[in-house]
């Protein structure tokens, strides 16, 4: 997906880049050491083939002069300390950072360097598998998101910043955030903002029934695991990370409709959401779906697919909450 998030450099800054990461003498000196990875939607990602033949992957945080989304803000330093904590806490297979530079002193923005994680994406290359064989690898991501939910922090709210004891007040915190994000550049949602804000309202006391905090990924769907024959290599892409409700995570939203999540359920070691959960869940599609509609004009998207597809799913929140567009 194409975005002005993403802040791509020359060969020779990449050189740089890599001299500082690894030492001059893994720095290679052919022209085709570096591969820009397409299926990233906010940062850009290069593989790097270092002088002794090693692959590795390089993650830059977006340009300086580009604004983003609040909750987007100084996501790679969340990303590289949550892929440490998972490293030292679980045994989720994660890339391991070889080397993190905050300094923005080679290029104007942070970047990191791991170790590159061998195998397919299985969001791209399961779309013509039987579905028994899907299940079964959604049933290895429900026990890997089991295992991450199962770390408790001290607070509530993105990972990195200061928690508050509440899940109430983070996480409607957190949708104040996107509707003042959508606001401040004029995104049409097809829904007045205060219509929204008052669905929230009418809603948010079933978020009182979560009291700990508990690592979530959030966007763990299919495209951010890697395969090799039939079994998981590796979760990427830890950038979204937070201390919330595991009833956020992407598998959930699969399991919230009828028929579908089995697989991830089973392998999470539980049954059907709740009614409460269900209206929890509720509300965290309406997140996703506000997201998906407002970061649209953010990344400067050249074309409207993302668009077509997150305003009737914002449409359908709504409907979910009781909420019924008027013609």
């Amino acid at each position: 997906m194409e975005s002005i998030t993403k802040y791509r450099q020359s060969p020779q800054t990449l050189r740089q880049m890599i001299e500082r990461a690894y030492g001059p003498g893994l720095a290679p000196t052919s022209d085709d050491f570096a591969t820009e990875l397409g299926h990233g939607w906010f940062n850009v990602a290069y593989l790097l083939r270092l002088a002794d033949g090693r692959e590795v992957v390089m993650k830059i945080a977006p340009p300086p002069d580009v604004e983003v989304m609040t909750y987007e803000q100084d996501m790679l330093a969340g990303e590289v300390a949550a892929i440490r904590l998972l490293e030292e806490r679980t045994w989720v297979p994660v890339p391991h950072v070889d080397y993190y530079d905050p300094t923005c002193e080679l290029i104007a923005a942070p970047w990191f360097v791991m170790r590159f994680v061998p195998g397919d994406n299985f969001g791209e290359v399961s779309g013509d598998w039987p579905a028994e064989r899907q299940q079964a690898v959604w049933r290895q991501i429900g026990a890997v998101n089991a295992e991450l939910n199962s770390i408790v922090g001290d607070g509530f709210g993105r990972y990195g910043l200061r928690g508050v004891p509440s899940w109430r007040e983070a996480f409607t915190g957190i949708l104040e955030d996107v509707l003042a994000d959508g606001e401040r550049r004029g995104v049409d949602l097809g829904w007045s903002y205060e219509e929204v804000r008052q669905v929230i309202a009418d809603h948010e006391a079933c978020l009182d029934a979560v009291t700990v905090p508990r690592f979530c990924e959030w966007d763990l769907w299919g495209s951010n695991v890697m395969v090799h024959d039939d079994r998981i290599t590796g979760v990427i892409d830890h950038e979204r990370a937070f201390w919330g409700d595991p009833i956020m995570e992407a598998g959930f939203l699969g399991a919230a409709t009828e028929g579908e999540g089995a697989g991830f359920l089973a392998g999470y070691g539980r049954g059907p959401l709740t009614p409460d959960e269900l209206e929890r869940r509720r509300l965290y599609s309406l997140h996703l779906f506000l997201i998906m509609v407002i970061e649209t004009v953010y990344r400067g998207h050249t074309t409207t697919v993302q668009l077509e597809m997150a305003r009737p799913a914002l449409d359908g929140a709504m409907a979910d909450l009781g909420h019924v567009r008027r013609e």
